[in-house]
């Protein structure tokens, strides 16, 4: 009889609340990584809070909110190293500023301008997914071919639970578990796929218990604790690398922004709820944790968040500094063996448009 790895189905914490329930440590966490942990989440909290402002400016288009999904994005990336593959879904569409990615190239992508296209081989980052879970396949595919060239690399790909009943994603994670691909499966569980419920759309008592299906390990963590996602990625990372395959991440929160800008989750959602889980939001839960260290001020959480203003208002100054794109986009790398037909019809095109 096949054996397969049982999954965990305890909830993973780190910090405490300062009162009841004592705050842990994790090792090798030096004073300045856990600094750096807060700039990366004070970096995406500002991002989000922005965008959502340009948007209501009309200055970007529909946006995905990220709020108090900060820290299973910032806890797993800092696990990695730079050589490691990031296949984001659209909740993870600025994961690429904590590599070094310009806010102005994520904000164009949200203004729909070509500015926004970036080679994923600069930043190691897939281009971001809005298909739910079509990238699961190709991060597993990834991961399997660094493990056919012997590199030291791996992949983590990014979903929500939503993505678990796909299709998609059972391939993704059946080819990665049967092939031993270093893959990191994350789930953001906010318990929302758009309007729709956890218990609509699964039977499974947690989504972590699915990673027995495909003979991995699973691990069920506290999505709000930048800490204990940044334990269990760094756990399943070392498994990846030492070629015992992928592991199933199941970060569990509650999604306490509307889904989209174009949604309107009073019609569906607990609203008592919602006020309840915004009292134990991620970044401030962290702030929490470094003041009872004593490593974090009113003085430097004013510069941090200053910074990561003056860096948005740049961002958003050199998106909108972008030209407009030409109508010769629409026909550029589109074979790559042009139709003779093309031109004629940019031709056409242009003589329309009156340029």
């Amino acid at each position: 009889m096949a054996q397969v790895l049982p999954a965990e189905g305890g909830l993973r914490r780190v910090i405490g609340d300062g009162e009841g329930i004592p705050d842990g440590e994790v090792d090798g966490l030096c004073e300045q990584d856990l600094l750096d942990l807060y700039r990366s989440l004070v970096l995406l909290r500002t991002y989000d809070e922005r965008s959502l402002v340009y948007h209501r400016q009309g200055r970007i288009g529909t946006y995905a909110i990220f709020w108090n999904h900060e820290a299973m994005q910032a806890g797993s990336v800092h696990a990695l190293e730079d050589d490691d593959w990031i296949f984001p879904s659209y909740r993870e569409s600025a994961i690429g500023l904590l590599r070094g990615m310009p806010p102005a190239t994520v904000l164009s992508w949200w203004r729909g301008h070509p500015a926004g296209w970036w080679n994923p081989a600069d930043y190691n980052i897939a281009s971001i997914c809005v298909p739910i879970a079509t990238h699961v396949p190709h991060a597993a595919g990834l991961a399997w071919g660094k493990k056919l060239k012997g590199e030291r690399a791996l992949a983590i790909v990014y979903f929500g639970d939503g993505a678990t009943s796909e299709g998609a994603f059972h391939e993704g994670a059946n080819l990665a578990a049967v092939m031993g691909a270093p893959l990191v499966l994350f789930c953001n569980n906010n318990q929302w796929a758009i309007s729709t419920p956890l218990s609509a759309q699964t039977k499974a008592e947690a989504l972590v218990d699915k990673a027995a299906g495909y003979g991995m390990p699973g691990i069920r963590v506290d999505g709000t604790d930048v800490l204990a996602v940044f334990e269990a990625t760094r756990e399943a990372v070392e498994r990846a690398r030492g070629g015992e395959g992928p592991t199933f991440i199941e970060a569990v929160t509650y999604r306490t922004a509307p889904h989209a800008t174009a949604d309107d989750p009073r019609l569906y959602a607990d609203l008592e709820r919602i006020e309840e889980e915004k009292q134990r939001e991620c970044v401030g839960r962290y702030a929490g944790y470094l003041r009872r260290l004593g490593l974090l001020t009113d003085a430097l959480a004013s510069e941090i968040k200053e910074e990561a203003l003056a860096t948005m208002r740049a961002g958003i100054a050199a998106a909108e500094a972008e030209p407009p794109a030409g109508p010769e986009e629409l026909f550029d790398h589109t074979y790559a063996d042009p139709p003779p037909s093309f031109a004629s019809d940019l031709a056409e095109l242009r003589r329309i448009l009156g340029g």
